[in-house]
């Protein structure tokens, strides 16, 4: 079976991949859980000075697994939203600055996952949507908080209420992300040092 988080350490910058495109790449509760685990070994590594978060082909990551959103039951729904809010809490106090290599689609939770990082990098195809306007949710990972802060509260409320797909030149406009490259990994690798981090 492929693995859903693939692990890589160049340098001294740690590479999270996420790995399982033909599905979009699901944050579902085992890669929230292992990712807090990859965190929780290294945010607080002194010798570490970044931690890129990417994905393979035109995908990014999306957000939880709707089939375990689906079996969420009305008592557990609390601790199901909590792990996702914990995670991007993690993420969002690491040590080490936290750079989203934008590659594709990013939908809902890894949206939320992009607007913990000090840093987003888009691919010129990248996409990015909450469609949980769709779904009839909303995301509950800290994503209706990080970005009003980000780009306003106008342009935040119309991406949730509409669930628009914005590509890579309005994110820009709107500063949802800071730069459009090639390749965002390998952006995010020779550029920014840790004072940057906000």
């Amino acid at each position: 079976m492929t693995k859903a988080v693939l692990v890589e350490v160049r340098d001294e910058n740690l590479i999270i991949i996420f790995n399982r495109p033909e599905i979009r790449s699901p944050l579902s509760v085992f890669v929230l859980e292992e990712l807090s685990e990859i965190l929780d070994e290294n945010a607080s590594d002194a010798n570490l000075k970044k931690i890129i978060f990417t994905g393979v082909g035109d995908v990014f990551a999306s957000g939880a697994d709707l089939r375990e959103i689906a079996n969420v039951a009305k008592n557990s729904a609390r601790e199901f939203a909590a792990r996702g809010q914990n995670l991007m809490n993690k993420i969002a106090a690491a040590r080490p600055l936290t750079i989203a290599a934008v590659n594709g689609f990013c939908f809902g939770g890894a949206l939320d996952l992009a607007l913990a990082c000090d840093k987003r990098i888009a691919a010129h195809d990248a996409i990015f949507s909450h469609p949980g306007a769709n779904l009839g949710i909303i995301t509950g990972w800290g994503g209706t908080q990080r970005l009003p802060r980000l780009v306003g509260e106008r342009a935040a409320l119309e991406i949730f209420l509409t669930a628009k797909r914005i590509d890579a030149n309005e994110a820009r406009r709107i500063g949802l992300v800071d730069e459009i490259a090639e390749n965002p990994l390998e952006f995010s690798l020779a550029n920014f040092h840790a004072e940057n981090s906000s």
